[in-house]
């Protein structure tokens, strides 16, 4: 048990990046929702988010992400889905002032979930892959364009656990709080990224209310180190609040 949580503990904090070159800010809403199908093995995911851009200044991103699950056994599910991201986009404009403008990139992504307990504590795997169909943007007129897709891949793998702060084993109902982790990872062509394997981390910490075994509300901090293209690095400090419906 104990080095379960030390190698577990490891993995959530070493990825953070002290040295990052850039700092910002920012605030994160999100929402998951499960939506089981009567009488089968299937449900329907749904999840959408809302982020703003550095020091709360604008919205930043719009996130979209609707998905079909197989429950293959009580604690490991098989999801394909579709994911819509429109993104605020810096650009010098025809007056060569610096501009923004929202474009839309397009992923199918697939993943599987593995749900199970280290003594009171529930935790989950959960292991995607993404084909992004990134926009290409060109300036026309006063905006921004797209002029086709070029397509990334990336993994990504993201490990939560949940302590229950009464430590009851079968947790419907209280407080508690949530430690998180999810790596990033490019592969095949990065060259559309950053070039890099290496994407982003981002680890979280959460203090939430179950409401029933149907609706939890939680809010913390998220830490995303981002790797940039050359040697740019970004850390951004986040406020998120995500709620969590499982019908």
């Amino acid at each position: 048990m104990r080095q379960y949580i030390l190698t577990t503990g490891i993995f959530l904090f070493t990825m953070l990046k002290v040295y990052a070159q850039q700092q910002q800010s920012a605030g994160w809403f999100a929402a998951f929702n499960t939506f089981r199908i009567p009488s089968s093995k299937f449900s329907v995911h749904l999840d959408a988010a809302v982020r703003s851009a550095d020091k709360f200044e604008a919205f930043q991103t719009f996130i979209v992400r609707p998905g079909i699950n197989y429950h293959l056994s009580g604690n490991m599910i098989a999801t394909v889905g579709y994911a819509w991201v429109n993104l605020r986009s810096i650009y010098s404009n025809t007056a060569n002032q610096i501009d923004y403008d929202y474009l839309s990139e397009h992923r199918i992504w697939e993943q599987f979930i593995i749900n199970h307990k280290v003594a009171f504590v529930p935790l989950q795997h959960r292991f995607r892959v993404e084909q992004r169909f990134m926009p290409k943007s060109v300036v026309h007129g006063n905006g921004l364009q797209n002029d086709g897709f070029e397509l990334a891949n990336r993994f990504r793998y993201f490990l939560r656990g949940i302590i229950p702060a009464d430590g009851a084993k079968t947790f419907e109902k209280g407080a508690f709080a949530a430690v998180q982790n999810e790596l990033f990872l490019n592969f095949g062509d990065p060259t559309r990224t950053n070039g890099k394997a290496f994407d982003q981390n981002r680890a979280y910490l959460a203090l939430g209310y179950r409401f029933s075994p149907k609706f939890d509300v939680e809010g913390g901090y998220l830490n995303q180190f981002v790797s940039g293209a050359g040697s740019v690095r970004t850390t951004f400090h986040i406020a998120q609040i995500a709620t969590y419906v499982r019908l």
